[in-house]
């Protein structure tokens, strides 16, 4: 047993979720894991491509799947996984279910965080199977399914564990009764509410599930992972190193499993019907989201899609504010759940320290903008990485159909080290505020929309309505005036959506910090949950007492 081997560590992370500061466990920075840790982790994958992967401790597998392509090379990963029935993976969970939840919240939590030191050592690799599963570049697969994502993780961890002991195990309870008393031995047991189902999505198969998995681990349930199958192995490493830890400290690795499945033959709504799953994770979109919510006798936590905005008010400097705006919408091709789509700007333009910007020419700084930062030898596939799917970049490449006017045509943009990548810049285009058959919806990839208002009341009526009827995760907003300011923040709040307010530089609407932001509030249609709150940990377990005549 790890005893309390990182109690420090758990410490300072239950401090970090109540201050809200920055505060890190696992530095973003790669060089910070050693000068070889990079190179060792390339070698790595290359090792696992057109192999079983084998590294799980899951028995009995009666088949194996695999359908990974790269975006980048758009070749077959070629690595097979091992493929279990739902009832397989049930039993098993069950099998190792009774075991963990009477592990003292304190022994569980050691042996979690010891888990993401596991993963720590394999950052490398899993962010070069993100990057060719998903089509983030290098080093956004680096930071969001390696450091970022084990600080979710260790969120996670962190407010389980504070929960699960805020009221004691036992105590005697006495009641005066005059010239007597009643005591009684009251224990106090928080009781796992059964198997958990986490369900991935395809383009951040590790940050997306790490929080999930690791609630529900924190709080005694075993967990089975639904990998999407088009991003199975960032998050089959990960589980391979839980698997491990967990049985070197005597545990039955099957409390965390892979449950990977094909696109021909999927699993998942099997997985979700079956009475033994209780608890279900799932990212992705609103449709299957939806119907994940629907399913009575479970508890859910969702984060589906959103439609997300861009208020301009008033600026100081349109120059950084679009070019910080260009690099949120190209991030990832604006594959990003928190990526702004929809650019709300008043008919009379936006005032400056400059004096007044003209609709026209505040629309034409945000494309040239997206422009500059695209043909950009050095940032421009960099930051725009490859598409994930070919139905993304249909939907990137047919979007000057969607009607309005074209102001930037995205097409087709040059890797140097990748000729076959799948990359598209963004399309932007002008519409009115009466076009909202075009902009009420997500558009998911690199596709922006500059919408002409009446007034700056008039953008907050319209943010404020998509985020209440179809849901919103970001908000970004612009403007130099304190009455203003207040204004959106009351409104937008109230449809539970947060507000970024005057981002220039290094920092953009996209990011969401572990310990301090709450990812998702759950408060409207874009998800009911959210990474990390107390309601995100406490419905995964039962608070349940038993009471003793003291003396009997």
């Amino acid at each position: 047993m790890l005893a309390t081997k990182h109690q420090n560590t758990i410490d300072n992370a239950v401090k970090a979720n109540h201050e809200r500061r920055f505060y890190s466990q696992y530095p973003e920075h790669p060089k910070a894991y050693g000068e070889e840790a990079p190179a060792k982790g390339a070698d790595n994958f290359k090792k696992m491509l057109h192999q079983p992967f084998d590294q799980l401790l899951q028995t009995g597998a009666g088949s194996r799947v695999g359908e990974e392509t790269s975006p980048y090379t758009l070749e077959k990963l070629g690595i097979t996984y091992p493929a279990f029935t739902v009832s397989e993976l049930v039993t098993n969970a069950t099998n190792a279910a009774r075991q963990w939840a009477n592990t003292s919240a304190t022994n569980r939590a050691d042996i979690l965080v010891e888990t993401l030191e596991r993963i720590k050592g394999y950052f490398f690799e899993i962010a070069h199977a993100t990057m060719h599963t998903t089509g983030q570049s290098y080093m956004m697969s680096f930071q969001a399914s390696g450091p970022h994502a084990n600080d979710r993780a260790l969120e996670a961890i962190a407010m389980g564990y504070e929960e699960l002991q805020r009221f004691p195990a036992e105590q005697v309870w006495e009641k005066p009764m005059g010239k007597t008393s009643l005591q009684l031995h009251k224990t106090f047991k928080a009781v796992p509410k059964g198997i958990g189902l986490v369900i991935g999505c395809s383009t951040f198969p590790v940050w997306n599930s790490l929080p999930g998995i690791y609630a529900d681990l924190i709080t005694g349930n075993p967990v089975i992972v639904k990998p999407h199958p088009k991003a199975v192995l960032p998050i089959a490493i990960a589980i391979s190193a839980i698997q491990k830890v967990l049985q070197e400290n005597g545990f039955d690795p099957h409390l965390c499993q892979l449950a990977a499945d094909s696109s021909e033959e999927p699993i998942t709504k099997e997985l979700c019907e079956h009475p033994l799953i209780t608890l279900i994770d799932y990212t992705g979109g609103t449709a299957f989201g939806d119907y994940v919510e629907s399913l009575k006798h479970k508890t859910v936590f969702t984060e589906k899609a959103g439609v997300n905005s861009v208020i301009l008010d008033s600026v100081q400097d349109m120059d950084a504010v679009a070019q910080n705006l260009a690099f949120a919408v190209c991030l990832y091709s604006g594959q990003m759940c928190t990526a702004p789509q929809n650019f709300f700007i008043p008919e009379q333009g936006i005032s400056t320290a400059n004096g007044n910007l003209s609709f026209n020419e505040a629309a034409q700084k945000i494309k040239d903008a997206i422009a500059a930062l695209v043909n950009n030898p050095k940032m421009g596939a960099g930051t725009l990485g490859a598409v994930q799917n070919d139905v993304t970049l249909r939907r990137a490449q047919d979007a000057y159909t969607l009607g309005g006017k074209v102001l930037l045509q995205g097409g087709p943009v040059v890797n140097e080290e990748f000729s076959n990548a799948r990359v598209c810049s963004p399309t932007v285009l002008e519409v009115t505020s009466a076009d909202q058959d075009i902009y009420e919806k997500e558009l998911f990839g690199p596709v922006i929309l500059i919408i002409k208002t009446k007034d700056t009341s008039h953008s907050i009526q319209l943010a404020k309505q998509l985020a209440q009827q179809h849901g919103a995760i970001t908000c970004g907003a612009y403007t130099n005036d304190a009455v203003m300011k207040e204004k959106i923040a009351e409104e937008m709040n109230s449809v539970f959506t947060p507000v970024s307010f005057n981002f220039t530089g290094f920092i953009w609407v996209n990011q969401h910090a572990a310990f301090s932001d709450f990812h998702v509030t759950g408060g409207n249609p874009a998800g009911n949950a959210s990474f990390t709150n107390q309601e995100f940990i406490l419905k995964r377990f039962v608070w349940v007492g038993n009471r003793e005549v003291v003396g009997s």
